[in-house]
């Protein structure tokens, strides 16, 4: 074993996949990249860590709500690019040409674009780590959709590409909730 700087411990297990949350403010759509995500219950509960210098966090703190939109790897190059710029003066919809879909009991967008979107509810933001407290209240998965693998980020500007899925339902069967 070799020494890794302590700063880059999180590299060896930064969450994911990389998802994108769409957010409303009004008529204002907006999405933001977040790598750092965390499933918490089987219900469903969610985390993301996000706080004031992201754009959206002020919608999501104020209206409480979002969807979780889940890319796959032939959207990793729109993923890093909705990251590195602001909705403060872009309209990310528009530039990475993402079409909105509106989603049923929240006012924040589905991306049709994306395998899955879970819309969401924010049940508590917890300030001092900029977690936010997700519960999904409705759920949805594109089956035509032929690109399927998610992106895992590193943390240092590097990507991992889901590969092959493999099943131990059978063996995990007494651990797995009833309907999975």
């Amino acid at each position: 074993m070799h020494a890794l700087n302590l700063s880059k411990a999180f590299t060896l297990m930064e969450s994911g996949p990389v998802v994108l949350v769409t957010t409303r403010d009004g008529d204002k759509l907006n999405i933001m990249t977040i790598s750092w995500t965390m499933v918490m219950d089987f219900t469903p509960v969610f985390a993301i860590t996000t706080g004031a210098w992201n754009h959206s966090y002020a919608a999501l703190h104020k209206h409480r709500e979002c969807v979780i939109a889940i890319p796959t790897v032939d959207l990793l190059d729109k993923m890093v690019g909705i990251g590195t710029c602001t909705g403060a003066d872009t309209d990310k919809f528009a530039k990475f040409a993402l079409t909105s879909v509106q989603a049923k009991l929240v006012g924040a967008p589905l991306i049709q674009e994306c395998l899955a979107n879970i819309e969401c509810k924010v049940t508590d933001i917890i300030e001092p780590h900029n977690i936010v407290v997700l519960s999904g209240v409705a759920a949805y998965v594109d089956t035509e959709r032929k690109e399927r693998r998610t992106v895992h980020a590193v943390g240092d500007g590097t990507f991992i590409v889901d590969g092959r899925k493999l099943d131990r339902r059978t063996m995990m069967a007494s651990k797995l909730p009833p309907g999975v």
